[in-house]
């Protein structure tokens, strides 16, 4: 079965398949979207008791009901100074150092940091032999991404590319998978240094938000780079506040320079996570001045 499933990875219009979901997902035809969301909270087991609004009649579209909100305190966000706060709920796909500019994939597969960050040399120096961890969001969580710790936005860039599925079989099957597929690639500055998010598309994934720019994927097919690093327009975002959403579940891999962080024993391949609970710490030493807008509201 897995076989079967990887092939018809490769044999399926990824895009037009995508985005037609995508068309059907942003719907507000009420009887499209109830006969959408309803199954899928059966079939998932979706928690509608930690969301905003809990009725999900009231959501105008499958995706307005995909990218809820969750009720106030829901997710306490790590308050220590040095603490790295979980960016969404999901499940470790893996995580641990860079070696050699090689980031771990599964069972024997990796891909090139550089790769990853759309070709980028220079993007990918602050991060060699840094370290790294990899988040997968299934269909059933909470599909918002929040700030793991306070930062300042530099730069953003989204890399086109192909569209396979991004669970566990495809990751120990597939080559490259999160270096192939479309993502957004978000640069900060942080008190641990420089940190990349990258928020990597998947299949059936309508598109990728981030809240200073709206949605940014699916664009144009071709690689787009924004600078966000002119004083008088800081992007500044604390700890535990929203930085993006993905419409239909997917993956964010999250990036440090060397010996800048360290996560904790609990979390290796497989542990389940929670927006907002320690992951990890900014080292000792490591810790950089605060920009001086750093943690203020977006502009």
């Amino acid at each position: 079965m897995n076989t079967l499933f990887i092939v018809l990875q490769y044999l399926v219009p990824q895009q037009l398949l995508s985005r037609l979901v995508g068309r059907a997902a942003s719907s507000t035809l009420p009887w499209l979207k109830d006969s959408l969301i309803a199954p899928f909270i059966r079939r998932y087991g979706v928690d509608m008791s930690e969301a905003a609004d809990p009725d999900p009649r009231n959501y105008p579209s499958f995706n307005a009901f995909f990218t809820r909100a969750l009720r106030e305190g829901a997710r306490p966000i790590a308050e220590g100074k040095r603490d790295i706060a979980c960016p969404a709920d999901g499940a470790i796909s893996q995580l641990g150092d860079i070696r050699d500019g090689r980031i771990f994939q599964a069972k024997g597969r990796d891909y090139s940091l550089i790769e990853l960050l759309g070709g980028d040399r220079e993007a990918a120096a602050p991060y060699a032999n840094g370290s790294f961890a990899t988040i997968y969001l299934s269909p059933k969580d909470y599909h918002r991404v929040h700030m793991p710790l306070d930062a300042t936005l530099t730069s953003m860039s989204y890399v086109p590319g192909q569209l396979f599925s991004v669970n566990n079989t495809t990751a120990e099957n597939v080559d490259r998978l999160f270096a192939r597929n479309e993502r957004v690639v978000c640069h900060f500055d942080t008190a641990a240094g420089p940190m990349a998010m990258v928020l990597v598309g998947a299949m059936i994934v309508a598109g990728v938000e981030t809240v200073w720019a709206g949605q940014v994927a699916p664009p144009p097919r071709q690689i787009t780079h924004t600078r966000y690093d002119q004083p008088q327009q800081p992007v500044t975002l604390k700890k535990g506040e929203e930085m993006g959403r993905f419409m239909l579940g997917s993956t964010v891999i999250l990036l440090f320079g060397e010996e800048r962080t360290r996560w904790l024993q609990q979390f290796e391949a497989g542990s389940a996570t929670r927006m907002g609970e320690v992951m990890g710490e900014v080292l000792q030493g490591a810790e950089q001045p605060a920009t001086e807008d750093a943690g203020e509201q977006i502009a």
